[in-house]
């Protein structure tokens, strides 16, 4: 069939990566004329490994990252507490991995450019008018096109899921934004270290050179912080953690360096699609980073996506099995990455990341 895939991201790729491979058309639209992705990097678990494999592209998505077996988990005095092994679910493979967004999105992108997908930059969706038998859609530059179904892998505040669901479930500030920032990786770092605390905080092998280090902090009001003192604003909130987190703040001085966003979640209890017009990823379960698993769920999706689309000569009823195999695991991961985050904050019961952590590999590795 004909598709198109509005939004470039890591769904929207591994989507186009999914069904080019199973033979479908693919047009993939990115409203980013220059396509771009924050500099810092990105935790994918052990069924993300799987994943990648299921998609045709480890080897290249392991040489562009580092990979790790375990989680050591930090209490705020920086005594560690636990190491968590973690289970690989691809033998001979790293069970998790660090990677770079910019290096993640080339991955994904040349994949999907050399499987045979259209990638088009700096287009958007006007209108689309789906009648049953196909979907009319109308583009920002004047231009039209009819595809079998339209896939809306755009984001969080999806232009897709609004035009399709209206009344579904709306994004919610959750408390906290996500602090990120790059550093030379010690050459002993051998796995993802995450620090308990009301400052929580992560320090993530992405190569053999670089590690970025994650703090998620409350912000009462969801405040709005320019470009200029970041650095300074981001060191302040990490006065009071351990030791170690210290000494790596104090090196935190260039203000563009620091990534720094609100964190907002939705969960989507009803369908998620509509007629010949399908959601994934955070368009339907945007989650905080607490558990790392938001790019794996959209990546996830993609690959049942494809597969439900092979089962059925009806794109709805592929649809409706997609979300029915997707819901429970998605919900999981919203949830309880989101207890983490009210735990954190005094919103809810403090989390055992060590035992959060463990369950979490537990759900995972169960079979897509």
């Amino acid at each position: 069939m004909k598709a198109l895939i509005i939004g470039g991201g890591i769904g929207g790729l591994s989507a186009a990566i999914a069904l080019r491979r199973s033979g479908h058309d693919v047009t993939v639209i990115e409203r980013d004329p220059d396509w771009s992705v924050y500099g810092v990097g990105i935790i994918q678990q052990a069924n993300v490994v799987r994943a990648m494999a299921q998609l045709g592209v480890l080897d290249a998505f392991l040489d562009a990252a580092c990979g790790f077996d375990a989680v050591e988990i930090y209490i705020p005095n920086g005594e560690r507490v636990a190491r968590v092994p973690s289970p690989a679910l691809v033998p001979g493979k790293p069970a998790n991995v660090g990677i770079g967004r910019r290096a993640l999105q080339q991955v994904l992108g040349d994949s999907a450019k050399a499987l045979g997908a259209v990638i088009r930059l700096g287009l958007t969706v006007e209108t689309l008018d789906d009648d049953g038998a196909g979907v009319d859609v109308r583009f920002s530059d004047g231009g039209a096109d009819r595809y079998d179904f339209v896939v809306g892998a755009d984001g969080v505040y999806s232009q897709t899921r609004g035009m399709i669901l209206p009344d579904a479930e709306k994004p919610e500030f959750t408390g906290q934004g996500v602090w990120r920032y790059n550093f030379p990786r010690p050459a002993d770092m051998d796995a993802l270290h995450v620090y308990n605390g009301p400052i929580g905080v992560g320090l993530v092998p992405m190569s053999a050179e670089r590690m970025y280090l994650f703090a998620t902090s409350a912000e009462p009001g969801n405040p709005h912080y320019p470009r200029q003192g970041l650095a300074a604003t981001m060191r302040a909130r990490l006065a009071n953690t351990a030791p170690q987190i210290q000494a790596l703040a104090a090196q935190i001085n260039d203000d563009a360096g620091v990534v720094y966003r609100p964190l907002e979640g939705v969960m989507i209890h009803g369908p998620w699609s509509k007629g010949r017009v399908v959601l994934l990823g955070d368009a339907v379960h945007a989650t905080t980073p607490h558990l790392g698993q938001g790019a794996g769920m959209a990546i996830e999706d993609a690959i049942v996506l494809a597969q439900e689309l092979g089962k059925s000569d009806r794109p709805e009823t592929a649809f409706a099995a997609y979300r029915d195999r997707r819901y429970e695991r998605c919900r999981y991961i919203v949830e309880q990455s989101l207890a983490i985050c009210h735990g954190q904050i005094g919103r809810g019961r403090p989390v055992d990341n060590h035992k959060a952590t463990a369950e979490m590999f537990a759900v995972v590795s169960q079979p897509i």
